[in-house]
């Protein structure tokens, strides 16, 4: 109970969304990631409130919100900030696709007089890669809303304390100041916030920043090129107060999980909590190809709860690689370190990137099949290569001024934004739509299916995968990563630019779409659990082999795949200005990409 004298300040977190190809606002019952920046954000906002940053006589009262599976109560916040009398409204992660409906949701606090400040990859990433503040930056400022670029750890209670005295900055650029993550507050949300997420699924960032010099990531250069870590002391806190409000499932955010120095320190905490003290906890994490060269680091792994792995493999094609300065792959590892994860029961989850300037519909085709064949990946994501600003390859382009998609709503690795050497943008269209059925025919469902019985992994877990997988793409018309549990679709949350539906054929069209959405899904679930029943009721499932479940001998691994070319017949088109042009997650913070990290 707050005392009279006390005076209250009143901080909003909102994790924004984005819209769909209908102008819709994407979001659901439940998601199917948490919002790691959001989670971040608040663990700093509670240290600052437990430092009372704002004064001995101020209450920081701090509210977090996850577009993705919440309707934000906008005239609530609205209220209930103008009450308190003095606040602020932050938009926080903020990507490039998000960007556009952040704008259009900070006009409703900008016009009841509440501040407001966005940040995130595009802030970060434009500032940190561009010799001037594109026009959606400016026009931000222009409105009134503050923009912060970096990462807030040692400014937070700056950027606080002059919202609180009414003195906000139009920009704070500490892109130049990364801090350290050893003592800094730990991520956290509250239950009630994680219970929203596919899985009850919370997340932290172990370490930030990455050695590489892949042209379309953003890592890079937003987090920088020197890696950070948080100690095995914090993350063992951070896990044991998820524990305290029922929360034990984790996802790991770094970009790569086996760069963190301490990995060894970090996973030997969980396996001492799992084993000695019996916690059921168990995590995610993300990989590039070459961390099964790491002793003992997959067997650690799954031994303290590691159970689902998310691989950059982004392309096998060697031209392609080279040409994105990811020479770190190499294509006769993939085999091998996918054999290491389903020894050990782990699921896997590989990235791939489809629009290299090599790239065309057949090369694609023939990839893929490849991939099918011979590493035995469980389930495969698709990405449009996609020059995300922060990128080395965004910032040729802008230089050079080539054409890129003005709408950045599109920025979210699923359409085409930059036109490619060979294939026109409708062909390349096609070509991630076609990626998906490609890979997840019935046979190769079946496929994928008996390489999990025959490694004793989880075959329902394994099953119910593929089926999201699919069914999020062909069924829902999202990404897998961007979909959730029955979608939410508000008819007044609709994108300015397009006109509102009449309720009397808005509310029709739903409810038809809902039935035959569910009816999509009841079709899907029983093809592919009558593949799974098969497989289970086969007697000599145990002995199914393949190619790519047979052993790789050590001489095979100075060999690329046969189907695949020489690392040395580089292609002409990587001399093109347009050699590449991605970003790839999210999980984007979300590098598979966009998807999995930046977030």
């Amino acid at each position: 109970m707050l005392s009279t004298s006390t005076k209250t300040f009143q901080l909003v977190l909102i994790k924004p969304s984005h819209y769909d190809d209908e102008g819709y606002v994407i979001q659901w019952l439940r998601s199917s990631i948490p919002s790691n920046t959001l989670a971040a954000l608040y663990g700093l906002v509670l240290d600052c409130a437990k430092r009372r940053i704002l004064g001995e006589d101020v209450e920081l009262v701090v509210e977090p919100y996850d577009e993705t599976n919440t309707v934000l109560p906008i005239k609530k916040i609205i209220q209930s900030i103008q009450e308190t009398g003095n606040g602020l409204v932050g938009f926080v992660g903020v990507q490039t696709n998000q960007f556009p409906h952040a704008m259009d949701l900070a006009d409703h606090f900008l016009q009841a007089n509440i501040p407001v400040v966005i940040g995130g990859f595009h802030v970060s990433g434009c500032l940190a890669m561009l010799p001037s503040l594109p026009p959606e930056m400016q026009q931000a400022m222009d409105k009134g809303i503050t923009l912060f670029a970096g990462e807030a750890e040692e400014h937070l209670g700056t950027l606080l304390q002059d919202a609180y005295h009414h003195r906000l900055k139009p920009l704070y650029n500490v892109m130049d100041q990364l801090p350290g993550l050893e003592e800094a507050p730990s991520p956290f949300l509250p239950a009630h916030i994680i219970k929203n997420t596919l899985r009850r699924l919370s997340s932290f960032d172990a370490g930030r920043g990455c050695p590489y010099q892949c042209s379309f990531c953003t890592i890079i250069n937003v987090q920088g090129r020197k890696s950070r870590w948080r100690s095995a002391d914090d993350i063992e806190t951070l896990i044991r107060e998820n524990l305290n409000q029922g929360i034990r499932r984790f996802f790991i955010t770094d970009d790569d999980f086996a760069r963190n120095k301490d990995w060894e320190a970090i996973v030997d905490r969980f396996i001492a909590m799992r084993e000695n003290e019996h916690l059921p906890i168990s995590f995610s994490i993300q990989v590039d190809t070459l961390c099964h060269k790491i002793p003992r680091f997959i067997e650690k792994c799954a031994r303290a709860g590691c159970r689902n792995v998310f691989i950059g493999l982004e392309n096998i094609n060697p031209d392609s690689l080279i040409g994105a300065k990811k020479n770190q792959n190499k294509i006769w590892e993939y085999r091998k370190m996918a054999q290491m994860w389903k020894n050990h029961g782990c699921t896997t989850v590989a990235g791939y990137i489809l629009g290299f300037p090599g790239d065309t519909p057949e090369t694609i085709a023939r990839d893929i099949e490849i991939i099918k064949k011979e590493i035995p990946l469980d389930c495969l994501e698709f990405f449009c290569l996609t020059p995300l600003p922060g990128s080395e390859d965004h910032k040729v382009l802008n230089q050079t001024e080539v054409w890129m998609e003005p709408d950045l709503n599109s920025y979210d690795l699923e359409h085409v934004t930059v036109n490619h050497p060979v294939m026109s943008n409708e062909t390349w269209q096609q070509v991630y739509r076609t990626a998906w059925e490609q890979y997840y025919t019935l046979e190769h469902v079946e496929t994928v299916i008996r390489r999990a019985a025959a490694k004793g992994q989880n075959i329902n877990k394994v099953t119910s995968l593929l089926t999201w997988f699919y069914g999020c793409t062909t069924i829902e018309g999202v990404h897998p990563l961007e979909g959730g549990i029955f979608r939410r679709k508000i008819r007044t949350l609709r994108r300015p630019t397009f006109s509102r539906e009449s309720p009397l054929w808005f509310y029709p069209k739903r409810f038809f779409r809902i039935l035959l959405t569910g009816l999509q899904w009841g079709l899907l679930v029983w093809k592919f659990q009558r593949i799974s029943k098969r497989v289970k009721a086969d007697p000599h499932k145990k002995s199914y082999t393949d190619l790519a479940l047979t052993p790789v001998l050590e001489q095979d691994e100075m060999k690329t795949s046969g189907s695949c070319k020489s690392l040395q017949a580089i292609s002409p088109l990587l001399n093109s200005p347009l050699h590449g042009n991605l970003a790839p997650r999210p999980l984007h913070n979300v590098k598979m990409s966009g998807k999995h990290s930046e977030d």
